[in-house]
């Protein structure tokens, strides 16, 4: 009788994001990090209103062995000052939505960026808590250290040159310049803020 070798099956990570720039950043990562023992599962919200992000990062749980909720909190914030007083506001709707997440899954990690993911690429190049009102902003000072940088998918995944490649040298700062900003906290919503490295700290993604 032969011996058949169990097939390793790897874990699958899901990733619910807010754009293609997260999209692309984590294709990149994938690509690039050929060790990683891991698929990755990255998607666009079937609708970018919150209740129906958090049914669809609901489902999700059922389905993978992690889920990462990618939030872009300035997209949260501007909807919120533009909301009428009399209807819920959409940080409020969302500390609702992560406070049921937290006490009731244990394979949800939500990754809380304020304004936006390229606060995490500035990161690898300096530490700040400068809290920028746009993403716009950030991007701006983030073109100090990378002139030519453009949220299009030919740049962030150009072949050899890609987003993941340009910042990994730095990979190490930008965890520990991202740590020294906390977490989430609600009674703080406006201070600058990212989360990315707690996907890092996942012993899937040591690298």
């Amino acid at each position: 009788m032969r011996n058949f070798k169990k097939r390793e099956i790897k874990p699958s990570f899901a990733f619910l994001v807010d754009g293609q720039t997260e999209i692309c950043y984590l294709q990149m990562l994938k690509r690039n990090e050929k060790n990683l023992n891991i698929n990755i599962h990255p998607q666009l919200p079937q609708n970018k209103k919150l209740n129906e992000q958090f049914e669809q990062i609901n489902e999700l749980a059922r389905d993978y062995q992690k889920v990462f909720w990618i939030v872009d909190l300035d997209t949260i914030l501007k909807e919120t000052n533009e909301t009428n007083n009399s209807k819920t506001k959409p940080i409020e709707e969302f500390k609702s939505y992560r406070a049921q997440i937290i006490q009731n899954y244990s394979n949800i990690e939500i990754i809380v960026n304020n304004p936006c993911l390229e606060i995490w690429f500035l990161l690898h190049y300096e530490k700040t808590s400068k809290c920028f009102e746009k993403c716009s902003k950030s991007i701006n000072v983030l073109k100090t250290y990378l002139p030519d940088y453009v949220k299009k998918q030919v740049y962030l995944t150009k072949q050899n040159n890609d987003i993941y490649l340009k910042l990994k040298p730095n990979l190490k700062k930008a965890i520990e310049n991202a740590k020294l900003l906390g977490e989430f906290d609600q009674n703080n919503i406006k201070k600058c803020l990212c989360e990315m490295y707690k996907i890092f700290e996942q012993e899937e993604f040591k690298i």
